[in-house]
């Protein structure tokens, strides 16, 4: 579906936009690949591994999402969009709360706005397991995102399918525990500070984010969040598998901070249905013909489901999770 077509990544310069780009390029023949971010030195970066002279399609636009006139010149002749820019960095964000509402829930509305303006086909959010009853802005920030986009739907008659997936800790990624952890190891620190030995996350890979998008843009009709079956892991067994002979340093529990993540709410199971692979979550709003024809004879989650990281039937082991983060070394 995207061969010959137009993709635009917002927040393209991440580390989801990385590995996308990568799949695009490998996998495709599109007729552009904008990557959209504000960063113009992490283009650059990235146009070292991806340039224009050996990707012709690849386009690097400097833009802001919460500059609504850029994004609608960006989106001119775009066909299908990722939505993977935000604020994500959850103590940052409690300290500096305009700045998230800015770019998380106005930056969201703006990307709506120029999808519907330019005619896009699809476009795919991505949302977090913070989205789920939050605890902390960032949190909170993107369940409203989510619900912008869900209820984009509505307008412009339906001519743009808004859709979103939802998923944990990225392995590795920016910003996240791995490359902190591995820092600690290099510099000789054998004392890691966590701030709770209970705590627990849901685990997925790059790969597995950007081929969840990919299933997203294949089988939505507009409306689902698509939620992978992933693993959970213990973050102490994280702290093992990167250094065997570390002892923990108890910090608590920084400010919004849960000890466990869920990627599906009690209450949303009443509204959500189960794949081999995957959940998704149906929009409140019922009576949409195109959900009602794809889904209608699949049974929602019983009562009482909830999809949270210490109640997940499958654990990363620190074995498992040695093999996983040896490639990041």
């Amino acid at each position: 579906m995207f061969n010959g077509k137009s993709i635009l990544v917002t927040g393209g310069t991440g580390s989801f936009g990385h590995k996308f780009t990568e799949t695009m390029l490998q996998r495709y023949k599109t007729r552009r690949l904008i990557i959209f971010s504000r960063d113009e030195y992490k283009q650059y970066e990235m146009s070292k591994l991806f340039s224009e002279k050996q990707y012709p399609e690849i386009r690097y636009f400097i833009g802001d999402v919460r500059d609504k006139a850029r994004l609608h010149r960006a989106f001119e002749g775009v066909d299908y969009v990722v939505h993977a820019a935000a604020l994500k960095q959850v103590p940052a964000l409690e300290y500096n709360p305009t700045e998230a509402v800015r770019t998380n829930v106005d930056g969201a509305n703006n990307i709506v706005d120029a999808a519907i303006d330019a005619g896009v086909k699809k476009l795919i959010a991505l949302s977090t397991d913070k989205a789920v009853s939050p605890a902390n802005l960032y949190g909170a920030t993107k369940l409203v995102a989510e619900k912008l986009f869900i209820a984009a739907n509505d307008y412009g008659g339906r001519r743009v399918k808004f859709s979103a997936v939802r998923y944990g800790n990225v392995v590795g990624s920016r910003g996240s525990v791995v490359p902190f952890f591995m820092e600690l190891k290099q510099r000789g620190i054998k004392e890691f500070p966590i701030t709770d030995e209970r705590m627990t996350r849901f685990w997925i890979t790059l790969d597995q984010g950007v081929e969840l998008v990919l299933k997203a843009f294949t089988e939505s009709v507009g409306g689902e969040i698509f939620i992978p079956k992933i693993p959970s892991m213990r973050v102490t067994d994280l702290a093992r598998a990167i250094e065997p002979a570390c002892t923990f340093k108890h910090m608590g529990i920084r400010p919004g901070e849960k000890i466990h993540e869920t990627l599906i709410s009690e209450d949303e199971a009443r509204k959500s249905i189960e794949f081999d692979k995957h959940y998704i979550v149906l929009p409140q709003f019922a009576g949409k013909e195109d959900i009602v024809k794809k889904y209608a004879n699949i049974p929602t989650l019983p009562d009482g489901f909830i999809y949270r990281s210490d109640l997940n039937k499958e654990y990363l082991n620190v074995e498992q999770l040695c093999a996983m983060v040896k490639g990041l070394t």
